[in-house]
Parts: structure tokens; C-alpha cells; sequence
């Protein structure tokens, strides 16, 4: 099977792709660190205004979502557990 990358930084990924990632992570770890320098930035590597939001939208979403899930202590289902733990490997 093939060994995921953990880290976006050490995967083949397009300059365009690389710019989504790191305004992603940023987005979800520290989010009042955002300025209008993030959005610049995906504009510069060739995303419209509409691809900004929908990557901010869905950010947010999962974001969201995980929160929920996390308040409730909701369960992984099983299958999240092993494909985690094959990757661990």
C-alpha cells in the first residue's frame, strides 16, 4: 500500500495547491491571524474570487463540524480508526 504523506509540505503538490494548503492551515489553526495578504496570496497563484470562498466556506464547514462532533463525543466510525492506524505504520 502507499505511505500517505502527514505533511503537506513534503507532498508533490502544484505552487497552486501548496498556496491552498497553507491558507487552509492557517485559516483552521489561527484564524484571527488572517489579513488580506492570505486571499492576495491564493490570487497569486491563480485562484478566482469564487474558488476563495468555496475553500474558505468548506474550511469552515469541516471546522464547524468537527467542533460538533467533538462537543458531542461522537465516535469515529471504524473504518477511520483502521485507515488511521495504517498510516501510522
Amino acid at each position: 500500500m502507499r505511505q500517505l504523506k502527514q505533511d503537506f509540505r513534503e507532498a508533490e503538490l502544484s505552487p497552486a495547491n501548496l498556496a491552498m494548503c497553507v491558507y487552509v492551515e492557517k485559516l483552521t489553526l489561527k484564524p484571527w491571524e488572517m489579513v488580506e495578504a492570505d486571499v492576495i496570496a491564493l490570487r497569486e497563484a491563480g485562484f478566482s474570487d469564487s474558488a476563495i470562498l468555496d475553500i474558505n466556506q468548506v474550511t469552515g464547514y469541516y471546522a464547524y463540524v468537527n467542533r460538533l462532533a467533538d462537543g458531542l463525543g461522537v465516535e469515529l466510525e471504524e473504518f477511520w480508526k483502521e485507515l488511521d492506524g495504517e498510516n501510522d505504520s
